[in-house]
């Protein structure tokens, strides 16, 4: 790099040195922080700096001050939420990435970055068996892309009645109604909030027991409510991975004249494998979907895809016009598709991904993992004491241990035995209530786990939760 400062190059180099090390240890190391946030807020105050640092002394202390305060997120063992492992081949394309430096904002400005999002855009359309003519906006995540098709929602659903949303907002606009799953993710509630159409204000369908729409309460709230409509369907319940019954559902609710907007986060990648296709028949009628890259696809922080079968819908939502921003009409501009005008160019890690995994490396690895939590699960279930409270369909497992008729001494060894687990750090597991009861989740989405990092987090939960019951009557 002839043109590159030498103390910039090395401040690089570090921290590709750094990177490797992380990721050589993940294995080895706990499986949660070392230290807590009170512990790292103390490691890192300090005032501000009255004089700079050389850069590679900057990147070697942020290493040596941060680690202790990581997770192995990327690790073979990390059950606790549904996180991806931030596949190497995307994390390198987001070094580049960021390297470059590019706003892709608009075509004309970044062709490469639009350029590679519109194939990349194409590419997902394909995996997931959805319509080839929707559009797709790259965003930050699950969140945002719920944010982004519930948006296009609101001003189709009141266009289709003379109002424009867009122009007078939603001052005196007719009212819209919402039927959404009583076990809909928090961040759809978020997302309504945003919109200003409330997170309360939503008529809320009850659910069967494995939070799943209930089809005779979901006609029976279509035939209640009038006027502009959006329907709120999910698949992959974050504690059960349950799916909406989409083919049943969809033609209902556009029978009314409904939108329908799908929160699959991580639930609609099942449409890349074959084995798990069934469990979303009947998604691609819908019209708007959200779900994230960051998950099973693997690509690093933060990737999340907005998917809009009506294109002009979506980018009524979304564009941004003003006269310094070039145009061009009919060429695809990613700042329609997303509310951020300056962004980083995330179709590039999209696509590294796709094409280092695969259709038949995405495939093997979603059916590898919804085989392997269904194996944790059934193993820890065999201990007595230990309950497994879902049928595991996809890579969402849930358990509850002790007594199920003493339901507060059963959350308290509960919730004890995930304290254990996680103060032991093999493995990784999350918390959670359902159904009032608290339960450990278990979520297993990182790439590189493998049949034999499963056994090892099973045998430890399940020595975790004897050591808990061996204790208990000495209470």
């Amino acid at each position: 790099m002839p043109d590159l400062d030498p103390a910039y190059a090395d401040a690089l180099a570090r921290a590709a040195s750094h990177a490797v090390a992380f990721r050589a240890t993940l294995d080895t190391r706990l499986q949660r922080p070392e230290l807590d946030y009170a512990q790292m807020l103390a490691r890192f105050a300090a005032p501000v700096p009255e004089s700079g640092e050389t850069p590679g002394a900057v990147i070697d202390r942020l290493a040596a001050l941060a680690e202790p305060g990581l997770a192995a997120m990327t690790g073979r063992r990390f059950f606790g939420w549904v996180i991806g492992g931030s596949n190497p081949v995307g994390v390198a394309a987001d070094w580049l990435t960021s390297a470059w430096g590019q706003n892709v904002g608009n075509h004309l400005a970044n062709p490469a970055g639009a350029a590679c999002e519109a194939v990349a855009a194409q590419w997902l359309l394909d995996l997931l068996g959805l319509p080839r003519e929707a559009s797709v906006g790259f965003v930050t995540g699950a969140t945002m892309a719920n944010f982004v098709g519930l948006a296009a929602a609101r001003g189709e659903v009141l266009r289709r009645v003379g109002w424009d949303a867009d122009a007078q907002g939603l001052f005196s606009a007719p009212p819209i109604q919402v039927l959404i799953g009583d076990d809909a993710h928090a961040t759809v509630f978020s997302a309504l909030q945003y919109l200003g159409l409330g997170h309360a204000r939503v008529t809320r369908i009850a659910t069967d027991a494995a939070g799943a729409i209930d089809p005779t309460a979901f006609e029976r709230a279509l035939q209640a409510v009038s006027g502009p409509l959006i329907v709120i369907l999910q698949a992959g319940q974050i504690n059960t991975g349950s799916f909406d019954r989409f083919a049943r559902l969809i033609p209902l609710a556009h029978a009314r004249g409904a939108w329908v907007h799908v929160d699959g986060a991580f639930g609609l990648w099942a449409r890349a494998c074959p084995q798990r296709a069934a469990l979303a028949d009947g998604i691609e009628l819908a019209d708007s979907w959200a779900t994230d890259g960051h998950k099973w696809l693997q690509t690093p922080y933060d990737c999340g895809y907005a998917i809009v079968r009506h294109a002009q819908a979506h980018e009524r939502a979304m564009s941004i016009n003003a006269s310094y921003l070039p145009t061009s009409a009919g060429d695809r501009d990613p700042s329609h598709l997303a509310p951020e005008l300056s962004r980083r160019a995330r179709g590039f890690a999209t696509w590294a991904v796709i094409s280092h995994l695969g259709r038949s490396g995405i495939a093997a690895m979603i059916e590898r993992h919804c085989r392997l939590a269904r194996q944790m699960a059934e193993r820890i279930a065999r201990e007595p004491g230990a309950l497994l409270l879902n049928e595991v369909v996809l890579n969402q497992a849930i358990l509850r241990f002790g007594a199920e008729e003493a339901i507060e001494e059963g959350d308290r060894q509960t919730r004890a035995v995930i304290a254990r687990v996680q103060d032991e750090g093999r493995c990784l597991v999350g918390g959670a209530q359902w159904r009032g009861r608290w339960v450990m989740r278990l979520s297993v989405i990182g790439e590189g786990t493998r049949e034999e990092d499963a056994t090892l987090a099973a045998e430890a939960i399940a020595a975790a939760w004897r050591s808990e019951r061996d204790a208990a009557p000495r209470r």
